[in-house]
């Protein structure tokens, strides 16, 4: 009952920080409730077991990507965005989007999914230890690809502060 109950509120928790991401005006703000959703998100993915995910979802996202909107954020010239056009005046085309997603949640919920092709269990039951498990297979079996990867980033990151530092200059 009690993972039930962690369940729900991380879900609530997930879903009203992630309207109050596109929701706030300043961006900082945005960036400090997305922290809040993906640690929400991460906390789900801890309930149902997938320990990876939840270690993945907290360092890389909540660490990185969120580090890297804050930079992008402190980059850009907010007083040029003030003066920008926004998108304020197509509310029209985004009531028609919402009431398709919504048209489309009540087909699925009164068809019981029967629509959504869901699996009735897991195909492949999940390891005893799925953390070593996915470990070991990008340790051992795809070491080159990881570390091709592991790379490529490191040359990315590397590239973009070269070309925010000579932006700056």
């Amino acid at each position: 009952m009690a993972e039930l109950i962690t369940f729900i509120v991380l879900g609530l928790l997930a879903l009203v920080s992630a309207l109050m991401v596109i929701t706030r005006r300043n961006a900082v703000h945005s960036a400090i409730w997305l922290v809040i959703t993906l640690f929400a998100v991460g906390g789900i993915f801890l309930l149902q077991h997938a320990e990876f995910l939840f270690a993945v979802q907290i360092i890389l996202y909540v660490g990185g990507i969120t580090v890297l909107f804050l930079f992008v954020v402190m980059l850009v010239d907010i007083d040029v965005q003030l003066k920008q056009a926004r998108f304020a005046r197509q509310w029209q085309l985004a009531l028609v989007t919402v009431a398709l997603l919504v048209a489309q949640l009540i087909y699925a919920i009164y068809n019981h999914g029967l629509g959504l092709n869901l699996p009735s269990r897991p195909m492949v039951p999940a390891p005893p230890q799925n953390t070593q498990a996915v470990g070991m297979a990008l340790y051992q079996n795809y070491m080159l690809p990881v570390e091709i990867a592991s790379i490529l980033l490191l040359v990315a990151m590397v590239g973009a502060v070269i070309m925010a530092k000579r932006k700056l200059e």
